[in-house]
């Protein structure tokens, strides 16, 4: 019988049982580490093919999360788990034919594009496009206050956005730049002839066959909301048992 070899000696390998500690530039594969940097130079495998016809596979490699999955245009593709939007998991996303879409995001109502001029042809070009992959599709425009419409010589209208799949049609900052022109013209107006440039604004207001919601800025803005709100909480700054009665002839 072999007597075991007295330690100390230099073949007792077996009778040191001590882990080293992990080497920082060896072990750690994440990204930004040394031999994960190294790695990432080369291709590796993260799935076999014949798995992946059903939903994504959720899978981990080199200290990352991913997805890989196969879309309906038979493509192969590897995703982040959680994505860069939403922080949604995309191990339950949807396969489509160009990736995957969330599995609550379900089918757009509208399509928008937003377009840098008012050519129209880029607008033909994007709703006949996707028309032709998806009929029934529906648009939005942005009938861009950014351009100059009143120097094109033929401007796209309303109509021939409705006849393109257009459904819903908006001016960014309309209001903003009707509120000041209108207040342009009001300043020029009392400037040229004082209290009278306001008077005819009001005449305009006033028109009988005409229908300005903001002429009475008391019912525009809520008043009569608040005086029922100052009854019931008994607060007499906001009732209206201590106003007198005004004349609407003479008071908006």
């Amino acid at each position: 019988m072999a007597s075991a070899r007295a330690s100390g000696s230099p073949y007792d390998g077996y009778a040191r049982r001590v882990t080293p500690a992990p080497d920082p530039e060896l072990t750690p594969v994440g990204p930004g580490t040394p031999s994960g940097e190294y790695l990432r130079r080369y291709w590796q495998p993260v799935a076999f093919a014949r798995d992946l016809d059903g939903p994504p596979r959720r899978v981990r490699i080199l200290g990352e999360d991913l997805v890989v999955f196969r879309d309906r245009s038979a493509r192969v593709g590897v995703l982040h788990l959680h994505c860069a939007h939403r922080g949604t998991s995309l191990e339950f996303g949807i396969p489509i034919e160009r990736g995957l879409r969330y599995m609550d995001s379900g089918v757009p109502d509208l399509l928008w594009c937003e377009f840098p001029t008012s050519d129209r042809g880029a607008v033909e070009t994007f709703t006949e496009q996707i028309k032709k992959r998806f009929p029934e599709a529906r648009f939005a425009f942005n009938w861009s206050s950014s351009f100059k419409w009143f120097t094109e010589p033929n401007p796209i209208t309303f109509a021939e956005l409705g006849e393109m799949g257009v459904k819903f049609i908006f001016i960014t900052l309309g209001a903003q730049h009707a509120e000041g022109y209108g207040l342009s013209v009001l300043l020029q107006a009392m400037s040229k002839d004082q209290q009278d440039g306001y008077i005819a604004l009001q005449r305009k207001e006033f028109e009988s066959s005409q229908d300005f919601p903001t002429k009475s800025h008391h019912f525009f803005s809520g008043v009569p909301y608040h005086h029922l709100v100052g009854k019931a909480y008994d607060a007499a700054r906001l009732g209206q048992e201590f106003v007198e009665e005004l004349p609407e002839d003479r008071v908006v």
